[in-house]
């Protein structure tokens, strides 16, 4: 038999090397290219973190697989998606307000987000809707009705958002929290009735309080899904009978995997995942049309596809839907109450909203509407949060949450505001041409 002549053993390592050398030449050439797939695969910029993030991602294979019913029919979905959170209650000057929502309308946003704080209105005694704050009293609806004038004027819709309890509302006053809920829920529901009846025909959606799983929003009591869904349930029935048009949604749920539900605040929390499925469980479903969540990138940006349900960045309503269509509730959206990037500067010491650059945070903030229109199918309003807060008191150093800002309490407007504006005008062009 003749053998195949040998090949000499010292071409190997030079063919190899040859190889390699080739690879790493083409991988240098299309860094640029590889970078940016990794980036849309992981939310990441920096090539350590891209590579962390695709072992993560193949971890993602031995997990069970979400199911999204993407095709099933959702309520509330035909809307436009953009919104934006705002503090209107707490401008003193009229003028200022109107500047926020014009700036706002300019910019493309349809929805302003914004509290009714029940403590700003209903403030000294129950059906007691006299500010005697201040001389000469007036009545407390008053900056509340022009802030409707505004959003009408404009051509905006409001998503009011109802809570903050009066002190007088809970025995205990302020001290088990200004942000608990009261001890007798049917006065909640009273103050709901009589906000829903004055608005019936002006405003449509509302939301029954806000993140309900985590400290402060809940108080110093024990974090409690079934309490929570009764004040719902209440809550929602009252808004009904004001106005059968009422379209209710859920109390923005907080990411989180903390486990300590009876824990002593500032510390009391629990995983927005358990704490829905117990809410489905004491039939929450019947008293919310809408869900809601936070949906903040932290640490990674709009893109990244990794689900690991102790992790929290921009895809986790994923869990949240898949959820959802387990209870049999594929029919409902989910709205997001917040949403952002926060570009707080190196000097400041607490970054636990995670950080981005001002450029970043400009780039993430319309990649993370587009990925919302195009990927899920389910998702209806996303908010911005946040526009601007009325002083410079948030401006210190232990307020990290200032940097969400679009603009600074002067008016000063940052880029994210820019390259939202730019999205949203030729988003909307194109959708209004198509129609």
């Amino acid at each position: 038999m003749i053998r195949p002549p040998r090949r000499s053993r010292s071409t190997r390592p030079a063919g190899v090397l040859l190889l390699v050398g080739v690879l790493l030449v083409g991988a240098f050439l299309a860094r640029d290219r590889i970078g940016t797939v990794l980036f849309d695969l992981t939310g990441e910029e920096r090539p350590f973190s891209q590579l962390k993030g695709l072992s993560d991602l193949a971890a993602d294979f031995l997990r069970p697989r979400l199911h999204l019913a993407p095709e099933f029919p959702v309520q509330h979905t035909d809307v436009s998606p953009f919104g934006v959170n705002v503090f209107l209650n707490e401008e003193v000057e009229p003028a200022k307000r109107e500047l926020t929502v014009q700036l706002a309308a300019d910019a493309g946003f349809h929805w302003l987000r914004q509290e009714f704080p029940w403590q700003d209105i209903e403030i000294h005694a129950k059906g007691d809707f006299e500010d005697r704050r201040n001389v000469p009293p007036k009545s407390a609806w008053e900056k509340y009705d022009g802030i409707v004038d505004l959003a009408e004027k404009y051509g905006m819709e409001l998503i009011v958002r109802v809570s903050t309890p009066p002190a007088w509302s809970r025995a205990a006053g302020d001290s088990v929290g200004a942000f608990a809920p009261p001890d007798h829920y049917a006065d909640f529901g009273d103050f709901v009735y009589t906000l829903v009846s004055r608005y019936r025909g002006r405003i449509r959606y509302y939301q029954l309080w806000n993140e309900p799983n985590i400290y402060p929003e809940w108080g110093s009591y024990a974090i409690s899904p079934e309490d929570y869904t009764g004040l719902m349930k209440i809550g929602a029935t009252r808004a009904r009978e004001a106005d059968p048009d009422v379209v209710i949604i859920c109390g923005a749920l907080a990411s989180t995997i903390a486990l300590q539900p009876a824990a002593a605040p500032p510390n009391n929390a629990l995983n927005d995942l358990i704490f829905l499925q117990r809410m489905y469980d004491a039939g929450a479903a019947r008293y919310f049309d809408i869900m809601a969540m936070q949906a903040y990138g932290l640490w990674s940006g709009p893109t990244d596809q990794r689900m690991h349900p102790r992790v929290m960045n921009y895809g986790r309503p994923q869990f949240v839907r898949d959820l959802m269509v387990a209870n049999g509730d594929a029919a409902k959206p989910i709205w997001i109450s917040e949403m952002g990037w926060n570009a707080v500067p190196d000097a400041a010491p607490d970054k636990r909203f995670g950080q981005v650059s001002l450029e970043q945070q400009a780039r993430y903030t319309p990649l993370a509407y587009e990925r919302a229109i195009t990927e899920w199918p389910w998702a209806g309003v996303v908010n911005t949060w946040y526009f601007k807060r009325a002083t410079d008191e948030w401006f210190r150093e232990d307020k990290p949450e200032a940097y969400f800002r679009l603009a600074d309490p002067d008016f000063t407007l940052q880029p994210v505001y820019d390259s939202l504006k730019a999205y949203m005008t030729a988003y909307n062009a194109t959708h209004e041409a198509g129609q």
